[in-house]
């Protein structure tokens, strides 16, 4: 596994997805998506809702349960579950573990870019401390036509932050966040710290690595 400094020229702003990157939320909503999946009638393990799901939007998880269940669901079809999402959240959401003090080590700008919604990235970053570091600089798949795996999330978020996308750098943990970066021209550091597997992330412009606190020493802060 590569973990030597990021290639190239020093990146002007640094793009952090938010769940499994900023906040450890992956490895619960996993747990919990496969008790939903399992009562609707499509049992998966964990690993493979993290290799389906991890990183795309709710739209699309909804769309390929529909295809795998033959039929559409009700527009509040998961009202009734998402008290078990919530309840799991608040007994245990805590930040990615480093990410507060490598955080504190970057100096260069920074903004958030996810699949999440604005109201999730408010309650989940909010909740372990981390929202007031991005106010102002919190971008959603919900403001572009495609989610991740294609560009346009992270080409939205580098033309609002007024940096070219040659000058980004991604900070990722799923497979369609890499292949979002990597489509929109960006460098991209794969953490491999959480649900995905290492080998999921590898690939051109891209560096692994399994511990936050290397990240500004990756970013060049260190």
């Amino acid at each position: 596994m590569r973990t030597e400094r990021a290639a190239g020229r020093r990146p002007q702003l640094v793009i952090f997805d938010c769940d499994g990157v900023l906040v450890d939320t992956e490895r619960i909503a996993v747990r919990v998506d496969a008790v939903v999946l399992a009562r609707i009638g499509w049992p998966l393990t964990e690993a493979e809702i993290a290799e389906r799901f991890v990183g795309r939007t709710d739209d699309y998880m909804r769309q390929e349960i529909e295809k795998q269940l033959g039929r559409a669901l009700a527009p509040d079809w998961d009202a009734e579950y998402e008290h078990l999402y919530r309840e799991a959240f608040d007994a245990e959401l805590a930040p990615v573990d480093g990410i507060a003090e490598a955080l504190d080590r970057i100096r260069m700008p920074t903004c958030v870019a996810s699949s999440g919604t604005h109201v999730k990235m408010r309650y989940t970053l909010g909740k372990v401390g981390l929202y007031e570091r991005f106010a102002g600089r919190i971008f959603s798949a919900s403001e572009v036509a495609h989610g991740k795996p294609a560009p346009d999330l992270f080409l939205h978020a580098a033309a609002k932050m007024g940096v070219a996308p040659l000058d980004c750098v991604v900070v990722e943990d799923s497979a369609a966040g890499v292949q979002a970066a990597r489509a929109a021209g960006m460098r991209v550091l794969g953490y491999a710290g959480g649900v995905t597997p290492a080998a999921r992330l590898e690939g051109p412009g891209t560096i692994v690595f399994r511990d936050m606190r290397e990240l500004p020493r990756l970013l060049g802060e260190a």
